[in-house]
């Protein structure tokens, strides 16, 4: 019987291992587990994890793939653990920043106090597409815009936790987070002696609660998840979702508006919605509204909104807060809407709004990370550290066209975590995205989706560019 080999990571910091070469505290009872196991068992449950995996179609949609749209979603074994100190800090850090996220929200669709005091220019608010000014005076039922929300958080070199960036759109990414559980525990139930782990598949119940105080309709509002359909990238897990809650997964041509109020089309007969899970983007909700050639939305949705007969989660607009200048800005809007200072550290942030800043990303564009501002994983990036002359020179000339649709950030050395590839352990980049509810107050779910990059060098997690995911333990005790 042959051992597979470990190897930790050179550089930036290794969640498992300490630099000696020794496993941290809260790791010693797992790596010792695995390594007790033969290299032909491990592979042996690994095709079986594979294979489970095909079974249950946990897919998720590449677009413009020419060999084909669904993929199988990579799954590595070896679980992301969080000792509880440590998620404490995380989740309190959480609850300050959406609970900011959504004062900022009402305040830029109400009274925009925080425009007319400088915290943030109002010219850039108003320059971002995901700001919808016909949303101007709506306030949401429950007056939360922020139902759900991923926000993404890395470890910088010395381990210290840090926010990437907010998701208050339509983040995705939890329901692998409740089937990573699942499979583990029936691939490797021996992990799960090692230590007592936070639950977590209460997450639907807490979703649907969620969704029921959105609504403020009473007991046992109707609700639904509207979906683009299967073709969008993360259908898998909207039909997850509305098996899980028991709610109606619909499409567009379910939906009618009649009077202001939302019906859905059954056998028997219209019925009533109260609350709508969305999965479709802002532009394309309502072709009367935004888009007009969207065939996603429905007709009429947005004037039933504003009439208050129907909540929907998250709330149209609430994009502008995920827009990654605004970003730029909280911690200055968590100084003014809380009076606190900010319990989690962000990653420093150019804005090519600002003239100062702009320059200075001109003036360093190969050493910074160019994003624009409202698009998600991982596209429109230029990783200037690893860009050719070519590309670079590309990316300035764009920025030139629109310099308040960029930012840039210096590159950040992600952790590294042990990942099984081929036949043996390798530190891969990782970081965590946890999801936050915000239905009668905040909820962390306790741990999130802990994505890896399983190419090797690469810093980009997501799934639609090569990107895995792992458990994310939480633990319940103090023994890490």
């Amino acid at each position: 019987m042959t051992r597979l080999a470990w190897k930790t990571a050179r550089g930036g910091f290794d969640e498992a291992f300490a630099p000696s070469g020794t496993p941290r505290p809260h790791y010693k009872k797992i790596v010792s587990i695995l390594k007790s196991f033969p290299s032909e068992e491990i592979e042996r449950r690994e095709r079986l994890q594979r294979l489970s995996l095909l079974n249950q179609g946990i897919t998720f949609t590449v677009y413009g793939e020419k060999e084909g749209v669904e993929r199988i979603f990579p799954f590595d074994f070896v679980p992301r653990i969080i000792p509880a100190s440590e998620w404490e800090r995380l989740e309190a850090g959480l609850v300050q920043r959406i609970t900011t996220l959504n004062l900022f929200l009402q305040d830029v669709y109400g009274e925009q106090r925080c425009l007319r005091d400088g915290v943030i220019p109002a010219e850039l608010v108003y320059s971002r597409k995901e700001y919808k000014r016909d949303l101007l005076g709506i306030v949401p039922p429950q007056r939360v815009f922020t139902h759900v929300t991923g926000t993404d958080i890395i470890r910088d070199d010395r381990g210290a936790y840090m926010v990437l960036e907010d998701n208050c759109r339509c983040p995705s990414g939890v329901s692998y987070v409740l089937e990573n559980r699942d499979l583990l525990q029936r691939v490797f139930p021996e992990l799960f002696v090692a230590h007592a782990v936070q639950p977590i598949k209460q997450y639907p119940s807490l979703l649907r609660d969620t969704l029921a105080a959105a609504s403020g309709a009473g007991a046992g509002p109707t609700i639904v998840i509207l979906t683009p359909g299967m073709y969008n990238s993360a259908y898998f897990e909207h039909s997850f979702l509305a098996r899980e809650m028991g709610v109606a997964l619909v499409e567009a041509a379910d939906l009618i508006v009649q009077d202001n109020h939302v019906f859905t089309r059954t056998t028997q007969g219209r019925q009533k919605v109260d609350v709508i899970y969305r999965r479709v983007d802002d532009d394309f909700l309502d072709p009367l509204a935004f888009r007009r050639d969207s065939i996603l939305g429905v007709p009429g949705l947005v004037n039933a909104y504003r009439a208050g007969n129907v909540a929907i989660a998250n709330a149209p607009g609430a994009g502008v807060a995920d827009d990654k200048a605004v970003y730029a800005f909280m911690p200055d809007l968590i100084r003014y809407y809380l009076g606190e200072d900010p319990i989690l550290a962000q990653v420093p942030t150019y804005v090519g709004f600002r003239k100062s800043d702009l320059a200075y990303i001109r003036a360093n564009i190969a050493r910074l990370v160019v994003k624009t501002t409202g698009d998600s994983g991982g596209y429109g990036m230029l990783m200037g550290p690893f860009a050719s002359k070519r590309e670079i020179e590309a990316c300035l000339a764009k920025i030139a066209r629109a310099p308040s649709n960029y930012i840039a950030q210096p590159l950040v050395e992600l952790s590294a975590h042990a990942t099984y590839m081929a036949g043996r352990f390798e530190p891969r980049r990782i970081d965590l995205r946890p999801f936050i509810l915000y239905g009668d107050r905040v909820r962390v779910l306790p741990g999130g989706l802990t994505r890896v990059a399983l190419r090797r060098g690469s810093y980009v997690v997501n799934s639609s560019q090569g990107g895995g995911s792992k458990d994310t333990w939480v633990l319940a005790e103090r023994d890490g």
